[in-house]
């Protein structure tokens, strides 16, 4: 059976399912759990795929590998039909809200010890004959260099994504991750000019990620800047990789170190934290938390949800974000929220 055949039984079945493919892969892989039971991650020693919430002090759920059948194929698809969107309608009260609610953010800024909160929104659109396996190919067919998922748990909901941001590669003791930050649109070229806001914005992300992680990594890399594509958008990141140093660590403290990072949450951490939880005005559930395979084949590889949407019978909800900053702009930073929010709404 074909693997697109085996998310419509499985979801007909209603069993939970992750079917995923990693960035500028062929191979689609699927992880079909063979009852409906919630499972979730205790210690991060788990084998299985995780799906984990913004707030870590939620649960993350696991599809364990020992009660899953895993299947996997090389995927062609056709050439989608679909062209990039610009005609969605703008919603004026999204506008205004988003609006306020970043200048409220900048001048908390200005005035605390914060260097940066990230502010997202959700966006809600209403799509009657919405077929999530035919969005999911065209979502593998237009963003091949992200992680780009289609999971289900009948307790919880339906979620698709097509993430650039990797939270951490792990294998063999060793670790990859990366600080990702800055944004601007695609215009035919990554050879391009960031601005000051941009570079510090992603400098500060850096350095979070370094001081997290000295004293429970060794041979620590920090590689330089560069500018990565990622739909139509264009971001600046930085890889960071080491050794975890398992005289004073575990991979659980590995994940939490990193989890949530800057560029979805803020800087200092927890505050800007209490402030998202306080201000945002709803609940990102799943969004900007992260999700992947965990310790199977003693390979680690999660991402951060990113440019992801749930849906919810023929409701779907698009969920964008930016870093703000006391040099940010809140119209600015509405129209970027828009750019991201096309990420999604081209594969409807």
């Amino acid at each position: 059976m074909k693997i697109f055949d085996k998310i419509a039984a499985h979801f007909k079945a209603n069993k939970p399912f992750v079917v995923y493919r990693k960035p500028n892969s062929k191979i689609v892989s699927g992880i079909f759990q063979q009852n409906d039971t919630l499972n979730f991650v205790d210690d991060f020693t788990e084998k299985g795929f995780v799906f984990a919430p913004f707030d870590k002090k939620e649960k993350a759920i696991l599809i364990p590998e020992d009660i899953s059948i895993f299947f996997e194929e090389e995927v062609s698809l056709e050439k989608s039909f679909l062209d990039d969107f610009d005609n969605f309608y703008s919603n004026e009260f999204l506008k205004r809200k988003h609006i306020d609610i970043v200048e409220k953010t900048i001048h908390k800024i200005k005035n605390s010890e914060l260097q940066k909160i990230v502010i997202s929104r959700k966006e809600e659109i209403k799509f009657p004959k919405f077929s999530f396996i035919e969005t999911y190919k065209t979502l593998l067919l237009k963003y091949k260099n992200a992680f780009g998922y289609v999971w289900f748990h009948p307790k919880i909901g339906l979620w698709l994504g097509a993430t650039p941001e990797t939270l951490l590669t792990f294998s063999n003791n060793h670790f990859k991750t990366m600080s990702l930050a800055g944004t601007q649109v695609y215009k035919g070229t990554e050879n391009v000019t960031w601005q000051t806001k941009e570079l510090e914005e992603q400098e500060l992300v850096t350095q979070f990620i370094k001081k997290q992680l000295q004293d429970i990594t060794t041979d620590l890399t920090i590689k330089n800047k560069e500018t990565t594509k990622a739909g139509n958008l264009l971001h600046l990141k930085t890889v960071v990789s080491g050794k975890l140093n398992q005289q004073n660590s575990t991979f659980k403290k590995l994940v939490n170190a990193l989890h949530p990072t800057p560029a979805v949450c803020g800087l200092p951490r927890e505050t800007s934290k209490s402030y998202i939880l306080e201000n945002e005005g709803y609940n990102r559930t799943y969004y900007t938390g992260f999700l992947g395979e965990l310790h199977l084949q003693n390979k680690s590889s999660l991402f951060v949800n990113l440019r992801c949407m749930e849906v919810d019978k023929n409701i779907i909800k698009i969920y964008v974000g930016g870093g703000i900053t006391k040099d940010s702009n809140a119209l600015k930073e509405w129209e970027e929220t828009v750019s991201k929010s096309k990420v999604m709404k081209s594969i409807l």
